[in-house]
């Protein structure tokens, strides 16, 4: 099976089936940030992804077989920059059917910026503690797979948690379903590529780790890329920067009116 084979097989057909099923307005929302979310945001991830996908494969981190793609770009296979979007359409147009079948509004005047207590605060130390986690794993070589996914995606999802946490929480089953289904069913097209010796993992530069026989750097990455994806597009699409910023600047406030006031204490 060669690289575009796999294309036709796993990628185009559920990308037709989501545009065929696709209703106006689009994500619920319509107007041009439904228009050109998914564009704008494939076109984000191809120049994020490009020279790092390119330091991976000389690297030798991961490989293709010569014969099962059409050519190169640099180091990276013609078939892998068209995967960089069509990752980004699939996912984004599933996350649009789930929006316009959301039963509460996903209009941006009705979210009020509100989460839990704490949530922002626990999502930022989390997503800094994995990146941080994700820098340390560079120096050793059988982590360095895993480091490089994560210190290349976690600061992007942790600046999306602390500007967009109040959003995220309030579209928090559609958060969870957009980014599970695209994220398994990616496991297993990947397992089976793998499988098919479309491409290959190198052994010297992962933990040797597995889910469901796949490499957990490979499951790790399909995961994140969604979440960037999926976290990327509804705050596109319902973030009112305005009202996202002040919140903000008020929390800052708070926080630093309470250390003055324990402080002097």
């Amino acid at each position: 099976m060669s690289y575009f084979t796999f294309h036709f097989i796993f990628i185009f057909p559920p990308i037709l089936l989501l545009l065929w099923l696709q209703q106006r307005p689009l994500a619920g929302v319509g107007g041009w940030r439904a228009r050109f979310g998914i564009p704008l945001l494939s076109l984000v991830a191809f120049i994020y992804t490009t020279p790092w996908d390119n330091y991976l494969v000389w690297r030798k981190i991961w490989g293709y077989g010569s014969d099962r793609v059409v050519g190169t770009i640099g180091y990276v296979p013609v078939e892998e920059y068209l995967f960089f979007v069509l990752q980004c359409v699939l996912t984004g147009l599933w996350l649009y059917w789930l929006l316009k079948r959301a039963p509460e509004s996903a209009q941006p005047a009705s979210l009020k910026m509100s989460a839990p207590k704490g949530f922002r605060l626990l999502l930022t130390v989390l997503g800094i503690g994995i990146s941080a986690a994700g820098f340390v794993m560079l120096r050793s070589p059988s982590t360095l797979y895993l480091g490089l996914v994560l210190a290349w995606a976690v600061p992007i999802l942790t600046l999306q948690w602390a500007i967009g946490a109040g959003v995220l929480w309030k579209m928090r089953r559609i958060w969870f379903i957009s980014t599970a289904v695209p994220t398994v069913y990616l496991w297993v097209a990947d397992r089976l590529a793998i499988g098919n010796d479309i491409w290959h993992i190198s052994e010297t530069y992962t933990t040797g780790l597995q889910l469901f026989g796949l490499p957990i750097e490979e499951a790790t990455f399909f995961l994140v890329t969604n979440l960037l994806i999926t976290q990327g597009l509804i705050l596109f699409l319902l973030l009112e920067i305005p009202h996202t910023v002040s919140h903000l600047v008020a929390e800052v406030g708070k926080t630093i009116g309470s250390s003055s006031i324990e402080s002097r204490n």
